[in-house]
C-alpha cells in the first residue's frame, strides 16, 4: 500500500539516496554525503516543504517544493523543484499521487498554484505535467545566471 508523507529528519538516509539518484538521472556526479547534507539543511532550516512516497514500507520516490511569491496575485506560489520515482516504482501513479499532494498544500497555504520546469527532452515528465492540469508557459522565457559554470 502506498502513501504520500511529510519528509522529516527521520527519513534523511532514504531522501537522501533517492535525491542522489535524481541528480545522477540529470547527469550529476553522485554525491550521497554532500546531498544528504543539503537536504539536512532544508529539512532543519525549513527552507523546503518536501513529500516522499513510501511503498512496500521505503521512500520509492519524493517531490520538493519551494516557497515563492507572484508578483500579478499577490500570493505565495510554490516552485515544484524536484520530482523523482524510483524507475522499479514507476508506471504505478506515484508521480500523480505526489503532485496532487503538491495541489493540496497549495490549498492549505493559501497559496495561487504550482510553478515547474523540466527539460524539453523530459518526454515523461512532459507527458505528465499537462495530464495534471499544467499549462506550458509560452509567454515567458526563463534565463539562468550562475556565478560558477554549472555542469
Amino acid at each position: 500500500m502506498e502513501k504520500i508523507i511529510k519528509a522529516e529528519i527521520k527519513h534523511l538516509d532514504e531522501f537522501a539516496e533517492l535525491f542522489n539518484s535524481y541528480r545522477i538521472f540529470y547527469r550529476q556526479e553522485s554525491n550521497l554525503e554532500k546531498g544528504k547534507a543539503f537536504l539536512r539543511d532544508r529539512i532543519i532550516n525549513e527552507e523546503s516543504h518536501t513529500f516522499l512516497a513510501i511503498e512496500d514500507g521505503k521512500a520509492v520516490g519524493f517531490a520538493q517544493l519551494y516557497s515563492l511569491y507572484h508578483y500579478k496575485t499577490l500570493q505565495r506560489q510554490w516552485l515544484l523543484s524536484d520530482l523523482f520515482v524510483s524507475p522499479n516504482y514507476r508506471g504505478r501513479g506515484l508521480s500523480v499521487m505526489l503532485i496532487d499532494k503538491c495541489k493540496t498544500l497549495c490549498y492549505e497555504t493559501g497559496a495561487c498554484g504550482l510553478l515547474l520546469e523540466t527539460e524539453k527532452t523530459n518526454d515523461i515528465g512532459n507527458q505528465l505535467y499537462p495530464r495534471c492540469g499544467f499549462e506550458v508557459d509560452a509567454e515567458h522565457n526563463y534565463y539562468n545566471w550562475w556565478k560558477d559554470v554549472i555542469k
